[in-house]
């Protein structure tokens, strides 16, 4: 029960941002956007992958992971599905960017390691700025790397009237509201906005934007729950996990079972050697990478994070050394089971987690690579 109650938040939110960008979608509200995109591209998967990549850049800067996946989501899939482009790729530049800009401050990792090591916002953001630029750079350089891949299997697509059309039933045509596109995109914008701003939970953010977008897109209520029904399996399939996902947590972390956090940490620290002491900050950002993605972010920042951090004390490291070294293993959280959100993802580009997992892992490991380099290199990781 307690692992339910710590996503019950990320479940209400998930709920009514499904449910509203359904909404968006049904309305016609991407429509347009996607055929002047589809259009600027000129049918070329390279400009649709690279444009995956920035686009996922700027969500991401709210911190949120499932918003990221529902504007990005919404407004691509369309694009790769009228060019044939692997959804896999789409998943993939999304988890790649969002395990980046995840590391700024109202983040969800920062911010627990700002608070164990008692650290400001600036003071831990300036060593991470490099490592995220190159980190950026080097997710751009992927997109167009598998934009390549991409034109060379589908080529240029000569995109013509009939591509942008939207293949709808009748039903899904009557749904259809043009002359609302422009309020709906300044709702959007809106929603968007207060949440970066944090005037509000999301939750609550996403739950009265749902209300105002049914009560002016479909004032009459039995279209309402028609429409609500068609979105209602793709919500139910995602949330259910994500309370599975609560009850693995409420497991590992409940007050009854906290022995299993504290083993885990406990065992980290007593395979160390002693005489690996002044390594200390490189094996907590080696071991950061497994930690983040066995545990939850809150297990590994408040559970394991303090022993390492008291033994790295005592071979002289600083907190800025020790909680940059633990924000390391970020690269690979967003590959766990545990994180919520991935199974929107999962659902909405139509993979499994074999797949999810088999393919993003390998460029995570450049994300890793790019973080552990600029670390040594900027003395953020030294080697006493």
């Amino acid at each position: 029960m307690d692992g339910i109650k710590s996503v019950a938040s990320t479940f209400a939110m998930m709920t009514f941002a499904i449910l509203y960008f359904g909404v968006m979608l049904t309305a016609g509200m991407f429509d347009p956007m996607g055929d002047k995109v589809v259009s600027w591209c000129k049918g070329d998967p390279l400009k649709v992958l690279v444009g995956t990549a920035v686009l996922a850049a700027f969500v991401s800067l709210d911190g949120d992971g499932t918003t990221t996946v529902m504007i990005c989501c919404t407004a691509m899939i369309p694009i790769y599905n009228r060019l044939g482009i692997k959804k896999i790729y789409l998943a993939t530049l999304i988890i790649l960017m969002n395990c980046i800009m995840n590391l700024i401050p109202w983040g969800g990792p920062t911010a627990r390691v700002m608070s164990v090591m008692n650290l400001d916002a600036g003071v831990i953001l300036a060593p991470l700025v490099p490592g995220m630029i190159l980190s950026a750079i080097y997710v751009i350089g992927v997109s167009y790397y598998l934009g390549l891949k991409e034109r060379k299997r589908l080529g240029i697509m000569n995109v013509t009237n009939e591509v942008h059309k939207v293949e709808a039933s009748e039903e899904e045509m009557a749904w259809k509201r043009p002359n609302l596109i422009l309020f709906n995109l300044a709702l959007t914008i809106a929603i968007v906005v207060a949440l970066v701003m944090g005037l509000a939970s999301s939750a609550i953010l996403f739950g009265v934007g749902t209300a105002i977008a049914l009560v002016v897109n479909y004032p009459n209520q039995k279209v309402q729950r028609n429409v609500i029904s068609s979105l209602a399996p793709d919500m139910i399939n995602v949330v259910m996990m994500v309370l599975g996902a609560g009850v693995l947590m409420g497991i590992l972390n409940g007050p009854e079972n906290a022995g299993m956090s504290n083993a885990i940490a406990e065992f980290l620290v007593s395979v160390i050697p002693e005489s690996l002491g002044r390594f200390f900050a490189v094996i907590i950002a080696i071991i950061s990478a497994p930690g983040t993605y066995l545990l939850n972010n809150d297990a590994f920042y408040y559970g394991v994070l303090p022993p390492l951090a008291a033994t790295a004390e005592a071979y002289g490291f600083t907190n800025l050394q020790i909680g940059f070294a633990s924000l390391m293993g970020q690269a690979f959280h967003f590959l766990s089971p545990l994180v919520p959100f991935i199974y929107l993802l999962m659902d909405q580009t139509e993979i499994t987690l074999a797949e999810y997992q088999g393919y993003i892992f390998r460029w995570c490991i450049g994300i890793f690579v790019i973080f552990m380099a600029v670390g040594l290199a900027l003395g953020y990781l030294p080697i006493l």
